[in-house]
């Protein structure tokens, strides 16, 4: 193994759990998220050779993974999603209930893309608006109401108990 795969394998490793967290976010399934998230990494260790900041390594790495989530939502590359009554494997990292969670992820998965990319990257991964705007290749105008459109769909989907989350 070269340095180039080594650097890249560690980086992989460090980072691809976070990454997962973010993509399930985005898609509200685990199967699809790590398929984004590989999806995401090969297409970063095409480039690996060319990256000379890698200290802004997390910034285009989630920028990769928000773009392959669009670009496959806009393509219907993945079947819809479907709401159900029944919660399957979701599970996410949060602070509440177990069941305010479930309500919250539901909610979310049915938020447009655009705007449910809007609110993990802004809320979830806690980025700023510029950092937003350039993962999602938009302007701050645009990452503030696609956030704030986002935020009032979100509220309007959860009941009244959770909708102070």
């Amino acid at each position: 193994m070269d340095d180039r795969d080594r650097g890249f394998a560690e980086y992989f490793a460090a980072r691809s759990g976070a990454m997962r967290g973010t993509a399930f976010l985005l898609c509200g399934d685990w199967h699809r998220a790590e398929d984004l998230v590989q999806t995401s990494f090969v297409k970063l260790y095409r480039v690996w050779n060319r990256i000379s900041e890698h200290g802004k390594l997390d910034a285009y790495t989630r920028q990769i993974l928000v773009r392959t989530f669009l670009d496959e939502t806009r393509r219907g590359f993945f079947r819809r999603e479907q709401v159900t009554d029944e919660p399957g494997d979701w599970a996410a990292p949060a602070q509440g209930s177990p069941e305010d969670r479930m309500v919250l992820l539901r909610a979310l998965a049915r938020v447009p893309a655009r705007q449910r990319a809007a609110l993990v990257l802004r809320y979830w991964e806690d980025l700023s608006l510029e950092e937003t705007a350039r993962a999602l290749k938009c302007s701050t105008g645009t990452v503030k109401s696609q956030a704030s459109r986002g935020l009032v769909n979100l509220r309007a989907l959860l009941p009244a108990t959770t909708a102070a989350l």
